[in-house]
């Protein structure tokens, strides 16, 4: 049986509040839901995709909002930090 995608949020979301010791309150999470996803989305995007053009084609927005969402999630630095792991 393969997990849905709320599936996979929801288990992460546990995994969160484990490893905290429940201490994930206080961070307005269902406010921040949509920066999150948008977040997680556009990481993903650029991590399955070859090219940045491939990414906007996957997400389906315009160059320009593309340009201000890796700058706004700071998109280019997570994978640089990652590559120094």
């Amino acid at each position: 049986s393969a997990l849905t995608l709320e599936d996979i949020i929801a288990l992460r979301l546990e995994l969160a509040a484990r490893l905290t010791r429940g201490k994930i309150h206080g961070i307005l999470l269902w406010k921040s839901l949509p920066d999150i996803i948008k977040d997680a989305t556009l990481k993903a995007s650029l991590g399955i995709t070859k090219t940045r053009k491939d990414a906007i084609r996957v997400l389906g927005i315009s160059e320009r909002n593309f340009k201000k969402a890796v700058k706004k999630y700071d998109a280019i630095n997570y994978f640089l930090e990652e590559d120094n792991i």
